[in-house]
């Protein structure tokens, strides 16, 4: 009998996978904007 060649050599890297590295970067910058942003409103509102 043939050995079957394995699936995991055709994997294809999906959405998820492609933006789970760029995480520690992202999360960071983002909750920073996010901040910068929130501050700015309540000082402008006060």
């Amino acid at each position: 009998m043939s050995s079957p060649t394995p699936a995991r050599d055709a994997h294809q890297p999906d959405a998820v996978e492609s933006v789970v590295s760029s995480m520690p970067l992202v999360l960071p910058l983002v909750g920073a904007v996010l901040m910068f942003l929130l501050a700015f409103i309540a000082v402008s509102m006060a």
